[in-house]
C-alpha cells in the first residue's frame, strides 16, 4: 500500500532546501492546519447532507432535492446562510464565557480529529500515548456545553447543559473501558501500532467475544456521547427548545452544529481504528489472492468508508428508537453498560494472559 510518509518527507526536504529549520516547521504547521480545517469543513457538509438523505429514506421522503443536482448544494447554501446570520448579543449573560463556549466545543473535536489515522503515514499526531491523548482532549467538549448552558442565563439552557453534562460524563466511562479493553488486546496506546497489529486480521474478528461486546457497548456509548438520538434529550426541542445552545445564533450556533457532526465522524473513526483495522484493508490469513486484491484499494478509502458505514449505523439508531428519559438514560449506563464493561475487561485480560486469542 502507498506510504504517504514518502510524500510528506519530500515536502519537508523541499521546504528545507531553501528555508531555515524554524520556518520550515512553521510552514508545515500552517499547511497541516489549513488541510485540517478544509477536511473538517467538507466532512461536516457531507455529513449534514448524508444524514438528511438517510433520514428521508427511513421516512419514505426524498430529502434535499432542490439546490443543485440531487440537493448536493443544500448544505453549502445552509453554511452561507449561517455565516451571514447576525450574532445576537444578550443582556444579563456572562459575555466572555458565552462567547468562549462554542470555541471549546470546536477545539475538542479538532484535537481529537488530529489523532485519527487516515492512511499509511497520513496522520497528524502519532506518539506512544495517542489513545490517552484522544480520550483526554475529547473530554474538553463537555466544559463548553456546561459553560454555554450556564452563561446563557436561561433555565432551559441550564437544564439542557446539566443533562448533557451528566450524560457525557457517565457514558465516557463506558467509552473509556471499551477503548481500554482493545488497548489491552493490542498491547499499545500508540495509534500506529494498533493499526499495524491488525494487518492480518481486524480486532473485531481476532478479539473473540470481548471485542464484539466492547464494540456494541462503544457504539451505544458513542451515540450517547455525541448527544444523538435516542440519547438526544439534552437538545429535545419539544422540552428544552434546543437545550444548551438555545440562545446562540450565527456562527456560534454553527460551531455547535459542526462539532456535533464531526464528533459523529470521530466516534466512528475511533471505532474503525480500534475494531476494524483503521486504514488497513480486509485481510484473512491464507487468502493470498483476496488479500492482494484488497491491497489495491487505498488506505484512506478504507478508513473513510468504514467510518461512514459505522456513522450510518449510529444515524440508523436515531431514526429507529424512541427518545429515552433522563433516568432511563443514566440507568442504562450505571446499571447495565458499566458492569458489563468491567466484566468484559477482565475477560479480555484473561484471554491475553493465557494467549487464547487468534
Amino acid at each position: 500500500m502507498f506510504d504517504f510518509s514518502l510524500f510528506t518527507n519530500w515536502i519537508h526536504s523541499f521546504l528545507s532546501s531553501f528555508m531555515p529549520e524554524w520556518l520550515t516547521i512553521t510552514t508545515e504547521c500552517v499547511l497541516i492546519g489549513v488541510a485540517l480545517l478544509l477536511t473538517y469543513a467538507l466532512l461536516a457538509l457531507f455529513y449534514i447532507y448524508f444524514e438528511r438523505k438517510v433520514c428521508a429514506a427511513f421516512q419514505c421522503r426524498l430529502g434535499p432535492n432542490r439546490v443543485g443536482p440531487m440537493g448536493l448544494l443544500q448544505s453549502f447554501a445552509d453554511m452561507f446562510k449561517m455565516l451571514i446570520k447576525e450574532l445576537i448579543s444578550l443582556n444579563h449573560t456572562d459575555k466572555f464565557l458565552f462567547a468562549l463556549a462554542p470555541y471549546l466545543v470546536i477545539l475538542a473535536s479538532m484535537l481529537a480529529f488530529a489523532v485519527l489515522p487516515w492512511g499509511n503515514g497520513l496522520q497528524i499526531i502519532d506518539f506512544n500515548i495517542g489513545i490517552f491523548f484522544l480520550i483526554a482532549v475529547s473530554s474538553i467538549g463537555v466544559l463548553g456545553i456546561l459553560l454555554a448552558g450556564w452563561s446563557s442565563n436561561n433555565k432551559f439552557t441550564l437544564i439542557g447543559a446539566l443533562r448533557s453534562g451528566a450524560q457525557m460524563v457517565s457514558y465516557e466511562l463506558s467509552i473509556g473501558l471499551s477503548v481500554l479493553t482493545m488497548v489491552c488486546f493490542a498491547g499499545s496506546m500508540n495509534v500506529g501500532d494498533i493499526v499495524n497489529e491488525q494487518e492480518h486480521l481486524w480486532f473485531i474478528f481476532s478479539g473473540h467475544i470481548p471485542a464484539i461486546i466492547a464494540f456494541i457497548i462503544y457504539l451505544i456509548a458513542g451515540t450517547a456521547e455525541t448527544n444523538r438520538g435516542p440519547f438526544d434529550l439534552p437538545e429535545a426541542e419539544s422540552e428544552l427548545t434546543a437545550g444548551y445552545h438555545t440562545e446562540y445564533s450565527g456562527i456560534h450556533f454553527g460551531f455547535f452544529y459542526l462539532a456535533e457532526y464531526l464528533n459523529l465522524f470521530i466516534v466512528s473513526g475511533v471505532a474503525t481504528l480500534l475494531f476494524f483495522g483503521g486504514w488497513m484493508p480486509l485481510h484473512f490469513p491464507g487468502w493470498d489472492g483476496f488479500n492482494a486484491i484488497m491491497n489495491y484499494i487505498p488506505g484512506i478509502v478504507w478508513f473513510i468508508g468504514k467510518a461512514i458505514a459505522i456513522s450510518f449505523i449510529i444515524i440508523w439508531f436515531k431514526w429507529t428508537f424512541p427518545r429515552l428519559r433522563i433516568d432511563q438514560m443514566l440507568a442504562l449506563e450505571w446499571k447495565y453498560l458499566l458492569p458489563i464493561n468491567l466484566f468484559n475487561l477482565v475477560l479480555m485480560v484473561l484471554i491475553v494472559v493465557y494467549g487464547i486469542h487468534l
